[in-house]
């Protein structure tokens, strides 16, 4: 079943197309806006030819910086950083997820967004960004549990929670030292989340993820070029591909667990589903995001395996990028609307 926004606002010239409704990032940046927040942010804008500031999101340090500003200025956080060849992602889009989940949690509480630290949510595979329980809890005031198997992002992530006073209360993160299960040791007995959301490794081995990197920055300097023809690249040099283990084709980072795990991303969502079957009364909604339409029908033969109820294929876009949101309950509608009513009123 697929589900689609109600009511989307007509769309303006200034603003992205696809993002959400609600997605606070739906408007063009406002580098104005965003330097008061985080004044590093200025030494990385350069006038595009049409007169506009711009950034270049194939520099490794601006991204960073804006993701900076963007959780200062929208998020009151004020201190995020991540070690070196670690997933920077893209705030937009993340926000997109929590949106759309916000969404499905609405339908069973009478079409209202339920708010506050009574909604706790399972960020699976947080990641050191810890990106997810940021936007969630700064938008709706929901808790999040982060998980990860990587000590060094989960090390990072408490940072992240303990230098702001923001996320106090709301994050909380959790070390998984079991590599192969999702669910067990981040679940505790008499524990319930509202849902869990995921971003899984896309990829199906090391090579294959350092190839889809190497693109992405390839992309990302022909259109730089395409918008400034008189661009120039490090050296003075003009930018092509860059170099092999330069910084700047590590600008999308990721450790080994983020970006790939054996058979991609159909596998790892398919033990996904079939562990969360051991949990299925602890959870009101189980999700992931898919990267590939291919991978649908595979997920949704492992679902009907599993024994879900409902399942939701939420579409998402962000300019030229589709991707979409698989969630599922092993919970009917009106066991749903219980669940709502005892923990959400």
């Amino acid at each position: 079943m697929s589900r689609k926004p109600a009511s989307q606002p007509a769309e303006k010239a200034t603003r992205k197309p696809g993002l959400h409704p609600r997605n606070p990032h739906r408007a063009r940046y406002d580098f104005d806006q965003l330097v008061a927040a985080e004044p590093a942010l200025k030494s990385f804008l350069r006038p595009a030819p049409s007169g506009e500031l711009s950034l270049d999101f194939a520099d490794p340090a601006a991204v960073k910086t804006l993701n900076r500003a963007l959780l200062a200025c929208f998020y009151r956080i004020q201190f995020w950083d991540i070690p070196p060849d670690f997933l920077c992602p893209p705030i937009p889009g993340r926000a997109d997820y929590l949106h759309y989940m916000a969404d499905l949690l609405a339908d069973a509480n009478g079409g209202t967004i339920p708010q506050g630290k009574k909604v706790q949510a399972l960020d699976i595979g947080t990641g050191a960004n810890l990106v997810y329980p940021i936007v969630g809890s700064q938008s709706y005031g929901w808790r999040f549990v982060g998980a990860d198997i990587n000590p060094t992002a989960v090390a990072t992530a408490q940072l992240i929670v303990e230098a702001n006073a923001a996320l106090k209360g709301l994050v909380q993160v959790r070390h998984q030292p079991l590599a192969e299960q999702i669910f067990t040791g981040m679940v505790q007995p008499g524990e319930s989340f509202d849902f869990s959301l995921c971003n899984p490794p896309f990829h199906a081995s090391e090579a294959e993820a350092t190839q889809g990197s190497q693109r992405k920055v390839r992309n990302l300097a022909t259109n730089r070029e395409q918008r400034n023809p008189d661009s120039k690249g490090p050296r003075g040099g003009r930018r092509g591909k860059a170099p092999q283990g330069s910084a700047e084709q590590l600008n999308f980072g990721g450790q080994h667990a983020e970006l790939w795990c054996p058979g991609g991303e159909a596998a790892f969502v398919s033990r996904m589903i079939e562990q969360s079957k051991t949990v299925a009364d602890q959870l009101c909604w189980f999700s992931s995001l898919i990267s590939s339409k291919r991978n649908l029908p595979v997920l949704e033969k492992a679902l009907r395996r599993a024994g879900a109820t409902q399942v939701e294929i939420v579409p998402m876009s962000q300019g030229q990028k589709q991707s979409r949101i698989l969630a599922w309950s092993f919970l009917s509608q009106p066991q749903r609307q219980v669940w709502a009513k005892e923990r959400w009123s």
